[in-house]
């Protein structure tokens, strides 16, 4: 089957993010975090959104409003993989006496003080990889090939890039990031569903790509190549390793910013010169996003409607307070079971009714 393709997206953006097990779908107004169970139940959690930039409207300003964003992804992220983590109810095992001790001394809960240390260390990896090291391959570089600023940067540019990939490469061998990758494609293929107007099946959903012009694989790449141009333009161009080191990390939220500016950009303009720029970012996402199974996209589907029309009625809870969803279905707000029934019990009775005309046919 050949897969539907959208070429631009609505103003009214809602994207996502893959977690453990499932998918976060942001909406204007709620983000929803929903994910499978090992008992093959869906639990699902809603929580009320205000935009930042309706409060400070000088957030919402061009190139301001990419570095608010990339800030505020880069917390919510974190907090949605520990929300999610939660959810699936299986790290509920009694804290060591050193994890109680820990807890005691610093006056936090054990899960708060292991994020915490994953933050400084995941800031502490990016720094490494996509910073140090490269600045150290400039300035060999740069001890090679003097006054030549604007090959070198190309040069450590494309070294990050490379680093990038190679980091993704490594991360799709774990089996659980491999299966996060599947519910990320689940996260694209029920966005595009949802941006055309489709109803919210896992049949629907599965005609779509798993390539988004607004995923943040893109605006990752994007992020490096605007990079190697400011770097160039303003940045340090001297020998001193820490200055030129200290210059790219002031320049970063600029670099964030333009970046953000420019993936929307592409995200919602038309015609070919469009789709030969979004091009690199959309094959770089063929590593990030695997082709999902039908029950992962009924996850997504319970994380998009919930986030655009609030939780069911009548659906149990689980004793942490998540909504439990037996049917992804209940969460479509047209979705009526009793209709169904009926539709179902008519095509029964037609059954029959074909199966006695056969008789009857070859009685005579």
């Amino acid at each position: 089957m050949k897969k539907a393709q959208n070429t631009s997206c609505p103003r009214v953006d809602i994207g996502g993010q893959a977690v453990m097990e499932g998918v976060m779908m942001k909406a204007p107004r709620a983000i929803a975090v929903s994910v499978r169970r090992p008992d093959n139940t869906i639990v699902t959690k809603l929580t009320p959104y205000t935009p930042i930039t309706e409060k400070h409207k000088w957030m919402g300003l061009p190139i301001i409003r990419g570095v608010v964003n990339f800030v505020h992804m880069l917390t919510m992220g974190m907090n949605t993989l520990q929300q999610s983590t939660d959810m699936l109810g299986i790290l509920d095992e009694e804290p060591t006496k050193f994890e109680k001790w820990l807890a005691k001394k610093l006056g936090k809960g054990i899960d708060k003080i292991v994020m915490g240390v994953a933050v400084v260390l995941a800031i502490l990896l990016s720094l490494g990889l996509f910073f140090v090291i490269p600045e150290l391959v400039a300035r060999g570089l740069k001890a090679i090939i003097p006054n030549q600023n604007w090959l070198v940067n190309l040069l450590s540019g494309i070294v990050r890039i490379l680093i990038l990939i190679g980091y993704i490469l490594f991360c799709c061998a774990v089996p659980d990031v491999r299966r996060t990758f599947q519910y990320h494609g689940a996260e694209h293929k029920t966005v595009y569903c949802n941006e055309n107007d489709l109803p919210l099946t896992p049949e629907n959903a599965q005609t779509f790509s798993t390539l988004h012009p607004r995923c943040g694989t893109s605006f990752l790449l994007i992020v490096f190549v605007i990079s190697i141009v400011l770097f160039t333009l303003v940045g340090y161009q001297g020998t001193n390793y820490f200055l030129r080191l200290g210059s790219r990390l002031l320049l970063l939220p600029l670099v964030a910013g333009i970046s953000y500016e420019v993936l929307k950009g592409l995200a919602h303009a038309k015609g070919k010169v469009v789709e030969m720029l979004r091009w690199p970012g959309m094959q770089m996402q063929r590593l990030t996003t695997k082709e999902p199974t039908p029950e992962m996209l009924e996850v997504a589907i319970v994380s998009m409607n919930v986030a655009l029309h609030g939780l069911p009625k009548g659906c149990e809870t689980t004793p942490e307070g998540y909504t439990i969803i037996t049917d992804y279905r209940v969460t479509d707000p047209n979705y009526a079971p009793a209709q169904e029934a009926d539709s179902l019990k008519e095509k029964a009775e037609e059954a029959k009714e074909a199966v006695k005309e056969e008789l009857a046919d070859d009685a005579r």
